[in-house]
């Protein structure tokens, strides 16, 4: 039997190639466009598979690819509607595109695979749940007739982390955590944190990290993410953005991480030593007044936290200086739609 695995439109879209069980080709795209993490129909890595087993694309025997759109726009409207009305500019960013392209899929892909050979059949293209995918491409190939699959990544249609038993030509998934409490997005956070751009600089934060001290290692188990005694986790998402805004983390986040919080401010100029920047100077909106901030990292926040903030304040006056909140401000639940940005020292 062959098989062909595609995977597309979100980022690093790629092909692999599996004739009787065994891996006869796989690429991503990227290699051949040149194009780092290219996400588009990956059609160079099919042809580039085909040419490898000798075969046409109507020769193949199904053509499967890597998740369900159906059960992804499901979570993602499910999402919103829990929030609502928080995370409307995030709504209206992303229901065009879904409406518009990811829901007809199917007949895109179809319309792809027919470009590359006018002779397939659509009814061979088959859809399979992410986390699926994940477990079939390391179970399938390796050299075991059983074996327990642990997969873990930022989420797929809702899962985010399962464990499956394979056995023989079957997977079946026992166990999964569900959005949003994900480790993949937990990365993804300090990734965009630390001022690189999620679902592609999380391998320079992989990089970099032998170099760091693992100081914040307390603060973040104690806080961000409990870990249960069977090893499953739930993250605490008052420190984070990503169900219904546009950034990863909130300014309850970074303020815990030893930024300075900012509202309703501008940002008008950086301070810098030599080449290095090391601060900047922010301009209140109310006042005009200016001020010099040096910090590891500022945070612009908009909207109800300049509340929040300050009734915080008020709190550690009146209270000699006790802070109710916990250090977590005083409208904890709230989830801002803020700028981040990192001044490096």
């Amino acid at each position: 039997m062959r098989l062909l695995g595609i995977s597309a439109f979100y980022h690093d879209s790629a092909a692999a190639l599996v004739v009787d069980g065994r891996v006869v080709a796989a690429a991503q795209e990227e290699r051949f466009t040149r194009k780092k993490f290219d996400d588009g129909f990956p059609r160079h890595a099919i042809e580039y598979c085909l040419a490898a087993a000798g075969a046409r694309l109507r020769d193949i025997d199904y053509v499967v690819f890597y998740d369900k759109p159906f059960l992804k726009f499901e979570r993602l409207v499910e999402t919103y509607l829990a929030h609502a009305p928080r995370g409307f500019s995030s709504f209206r960013k992303a229901m065009p595109v879904w409406l518009g392209e990811k829901l007809f899929q199917r007949d895109a892909l179809g319309e792809d695979l027919r470009r590359i050979d006018a002779g397939f059949d659509d009814a061979k293209l088959l859809f399979t749940e992410h986390h699926h995918s994940h477990v079939a491409s390391a179970f399938y190939p390796s050299p075991f007739e059983e074996a327990l699959v642990l997969t873990m990544d930022g989420v797929g249609e809702w899962c985010t982390t399962a464990a499956a038993l394979g056995k023989g030509n079957r997977v079946d998934i026992v166990k999964e955590i569900h959005f949003p409490h994900s480790l993949g997005l937990l990365y993804s956070a300090f990734t965009y944190h630390a001022g690189f751009k999620v679902n592609s600089g999380e391998y320079k934060l992989m990089g970099l990290a032998p170099y760091g001290e693992p100081r914040f290692r307390n603060l973040i188990r104690d806080n961000l993410i409990d870990l249960k005694p069977d090893g499953s986790f739930r993250l605490d998402m008052s420190y984070f953005n990503y169900c219904t805004g546009l950034t990863m983390t909130n300014a309850i986040a970074a303020r815990q991480l030893g930024a300075t919080v900012m509202s309703h401010t501008s940002v008008t100029e950086l301070i810098r030593d030599g080449s290095k920047a090391v601060g900047a100077v922010a301009k209140s909106q109310y006042s005009g007044e200016s001020l010099e901030i040096r910090a590891r990292a500022i945070v612009n926040a908009t909207g109800v936290w300049q509340n929040a903030f300050d009734m915080d304040e008020h709190a550690r006056r009146t209270r000699g200086g006790r802070d109710p909140s916990g250090g977590r401000g005083a409208d904890a639940g709230a989830l801002p739609m803020g700028t981040h940005f990192s001044v490096s020292r």
